[in-house]
C-alpha cells in the first residue's frame, strides 16, 4: 500500500503570513486536520487543527479583549506553526507512515514529491485504510480464530477448510497486539477471516472440527 494511493492529494495550503483566524476558519469549514504552510513552493511548517482549536479555546476562556484582538487581527501562522514538520514521500508505504507516526507521536504528515507538497496523510486517511482492511463497508461474515501457531501452510489450511464449507473468502490475515512465540519458534497470533457464506454456522463448525477455534464471531 503506497502513500500516493491513500493520501489527500493537492491539499489546501496557507502561507506563513496567513492570519491565525483565517487558518482556523479554513480548518473548520473544510473539516481538515492540518494545513501545510507553503511559501514560494517550499514547505515551511504545518498548522494542525488540534493546536489551533486549543489556542482558540484559551483566548475564549481568558475573555481578554486585547488577546482576542491580537488573535483575530495580528497573530499569523508563522507565529505558532510547527516548523520543519516531519514528512513522508509519495512513494513510501502506508506501513512506514504508521510506524513513523507511532515513533514521533504525530497524527498527520505532509506528503512530498521531489521537494513539493503533493498531499497530506492524516488520521482520516489512516481510518479509511483501516476500514478498507477490515471490510467495514462490506456486508460479510467474519470470525477471529485465536492461538494460531503460524507454521508453514497453516493459513492455506484455514482457507481450504473454510472454502470447503461454502465460504467465499474476502481476506485472511494474522494480527497480534504482542507477538508470542511458540516453543518451536513460530509466532502465535490470532487470525481474522472475512468471508461471504450462505451458512455461517457450517463454516464455523468446519473450522472447529479442523482444530481452529473462534474467539469471536461475526467480527
Amino acid at each position: 500500500m503506497i502513500v500516493r494511493n491513500w493520501m489527500q492529494a493537492n491539499p489546501m495550503t496557507v502561507s506563513s503570513d496567513t492570519l491565525a483566524a483565517e487558518a482556523k476558519r479554513l480548518l473548520i469549514d473544510n473539516n481538515l486536520n492540518a494545513l501545510p504552510v507553503v511559501d514560494n513552493g517550499r514547505l515551511r511548517g504545518l498548522v494542525t487543527r488540534h493546536n489551533m482549536l486549543r489556542m482558540g479555546h484559551y483566548v475564549t476562556r481568558t475573555q481578554n479583549p486585547d488577546e482576542l484582538s491580537f488573535f483575530v487581527n495580528r497573530l499569523k501562522v508563522r507565529d505558532f506553526m510547527v516548523r520543519n514538520p516531519a514528512t513522508v514521500d509519495i512513494n513510501d508505504t502506508m506501513e512506514h507512515c504508521l510506524r513513523y507516526g507511532k515513533e514521533l507521536m504525530v497524527a498527520q504528515f505532509p506528503v512530498m514529491d521531489e521537494g513539493e507538497v503533493a498531499g497530506i496523510i492524516s488520521a482520516h486517511e489512516i481510518f479509511q485504510l483501516a476500514a478498507h482492511c477490515v471490510g467495514a463497508w462490506e456486508r460479510r461474515n467474519g470470525v477471529t480464530l485465536g492461538g494460531i501457531r503460524l507454521s508453514p501452510g497453516v493459513l492455506g489450511r484455514i482457507a481450504d477448510v473454510a472454502e470447503a464449507a461454502g465460504a467465499v473468502l474476502q481476506a485472511i490475515y494474522p494480527i497480534a497486539m504482542h507477538d508470542k512465540q511458540a516453543d518451536d519458534g513460530y509466532p502465535e497470533k490470532s487470525v481474522i477471516l472475512r468471508f461471504h457464506a450462505p451458512d455461517f454456522e457450517k463454516v464455523i463448525s468446519a473450522l472447529e472440527a479442523a482444530g481452529f477455534f473462534p474467539v469471536s464471531g461475526r467480527c
